[in-house]
């Protein structure tokens, strides 16, 4: 197996958290790889729906984010994967604070794949966790952003 360039995916890191959603939901990738990707989560007001806890959308978006990014790296060069299916299981509310989303990779096919992501607060209390079904699209690669580096060494 090739091996995943660290300049690639630093670059990658940066384009996607300057990403106007990223920034608009205070989200960072923190750290990806093969199988894996750490999503942070900073709660502000506007995350919080009228209770006064992070909204389940707010979850959801971390855990389609983690589940997707967790096999991006083991894609082709040029290779790129949407969302076709999530499922998200709420179990504790949060107020504050920052949350994690840890995406690991469950199956990627040639054409479809299966991950998982969970979302933990800061002293590791299980928030949520869910799965997400992707496709394998070919030729689909990043929106705008700079020239990346090779993605394999």
């Amino acid at each position: 197996m090739k091996r995943l360039n660290p300049a690639y995916v630093e670059a990658v890191r940066e384009t996607i958290s300057a990403s106007p959603f990223f920034r608009h939901m205070s989200m960072t990738i923190r750290e990806m790889g093969i199988g894996f990707a750490v999503v942070d989560l900073e709660v502000d007001t506007q995350h919080l729906q009228a209770f006064g806890c992070v909204h389940g959308g707010v979850y959801a978006a971390a855990i389609d984010t983690a589940a997707f990014w967790a096999p991006f790296c083991e894609l082709a060069e040029g290779t790129g994967i949407t969302t076709v299916d999530l499922k998200v299981n709420y179990l504790a509310p949060a107020q504050q604070g920052r949350i994690t989303a840890t995406g690991k990779r469950i199956k990627l096919g040639k054409t479809l794949g299966l991950a998982e992501a969970t979302v933990t607060d800061s002293q590791g209390r299980l928030l949520a966790h869910g799965t997400s079904a992707i496709i394998v699209i070919p030729g689909f690669g990043l929106a705008g952003g700079p020239a990346l580096p090779p993605k394999f060494l």
